[in-house]
């Protein structure tokens, strides 16, 4: 079966092919509204589309984006950030063209070029994770950076408020009564890493709370079983010294913590306080009791580096870094310190 042509709507409507060619393309005219709903029924009913090449050419858009990433396809957070691309795209009538180069330069390079050719109405340059970048030369101005800044500026970008969220993730600790807060954390040195340990002692300072190097540990890789082991060590400190309040670096660090106050008999929140960090799906809240963590606002980043690249949104500045909000998710990891460890509190505070 042929494919329905414009003289077939414009015969089943009635009307001559310019009307139709005017109508399907929002063009201003003086044709009425009700030719113009029977031009449309009568599309519909013969099943025409108009070209998108012809579109594209008449209008110089493609309604296409590029979107480019190192690797964060194979990360458990990439489906929420493509999430709120892609619906910020369907929204505006425009469709994502995805391009997971797994972190090689020629790879890279080469899909660059070739979403250029494509004549992509607007580019995306995505990270599996916060961290400044180096800008591909090739990459065409306006491009948005999306959890990942320019080492130079020069380009709108969004990221989480790392800083903001390591002081949200103390200060829940804090307002539960502990004092001796430990943050465990990674080894790997992300950027994240030091943002999350600045908010931690911002929050502890404000409250008056000395800041105690000891409590501040390292557990290898970003892992469960690296965290069990740092953990361990946190709880070998002596009493005086124990902390009972762990912030830990990401969720599978703090499931770590949880294996870690387990195996010693510990429960969770009675003797030990535990705040995680990404809200990651089938970990933070799967956990017993569920875990008390700060989100990652993946979809909300993705959502904003879209309508930036679209020009929908005011506040995406050209030489800009946009820190998205990390929310704190309340579940059942936290409570106050242990009853010895609070009277031992008020009596040093009287």
């Amino acid at each position: 079966m042929s494919r329905p042509r414009i003289s077939d709507v414009a015969a089943a409507a009635g009307v001559s092919v310019t009307t139709v060619s005017l109508v399907l393309n929002d063009v201003e005219s003086r044709i009425s509204e009700s030719t113009r709903r029977r031009v449309r029924e009568a599309a519909d009913a013969v099943g025409y589309a108009p070209s998108s090449v012809a579109r594209s050419l008449r209008t110089r858009q493609t309604r296409t984006v590029g979107l480019i990433s190192d690797r964060i396809a194979t990360t458990p957070f990439a489906g929420r950030m493509l999430a709120g691309a892609q619906d910020a795209a369907r929204e505006n009538d425009h469709l994502v063209i995805f391009v997971d180069t797994g972190g090689d330069d020629e790879v890279e390079r080469d899909a660059i070029a070739a979403l250029r050719a494509q004549q992509v109405d607007a580019m995306i340059y995505a990270s599996m994770w916060h961290r400044v970048v180096e800008v591909p030369a090739s990459l065409p101005a306006g491009t948005v950076f999306l959890d990942c800044r320019p080492e130079h500026g020069g380009f709108p970008s969004v990221v989480p408020a790392d800083r903001e969220g390591g002081y949200a993730a103390t200060r829940v600790l804090i307002e539960a009564g502990h004092r001796r807060i430990a943050y465990l954390d990674t080894s790997d040195g992300p950027i994240a890493s030091f943002l999350r340990l600045e908010g931690y002692h911002e929050a502890l300072t404000e409250a008056g709370i000395p800041i105690d190097p000891a409590l501040h540990i390292r557990g290898g890789e970003s892992t469960a079983q690296g965290a069990r082991e740092a953990a361990e060590r946190l709880l070998d400190l002596p009493e005086a010294q124990r902390p009972t309040g762990i912030f830990a670096f990401n969720d599978r660090m703090a499931v770590g913590v949880y294996n870690a106050a387990h195996r010693r008999g510990l429960r969770i929140p009675d003797d030990l306080s535990v705040v995680g960090y990404d809200d990651q799906l089938l970990v933070a809240a799967e956990q017993d009791p569920p875990l008390t963590t700060v989100a990652l606002p993946h979809y909300e980043m993705g959502r904003w580096a879209m309508e930036v690249a679209l020009g929908v949104r005011a506040d995406g500045d050209s030489d800009a870094t946009h820190r998205m909000e990390c929310p704190v998710i309340r579940r059942d990891s936290v409570g106050p310190p242990p009853a010895h460890v609070a009277k031992q509190s008020r009596r040093r505070t009287t």
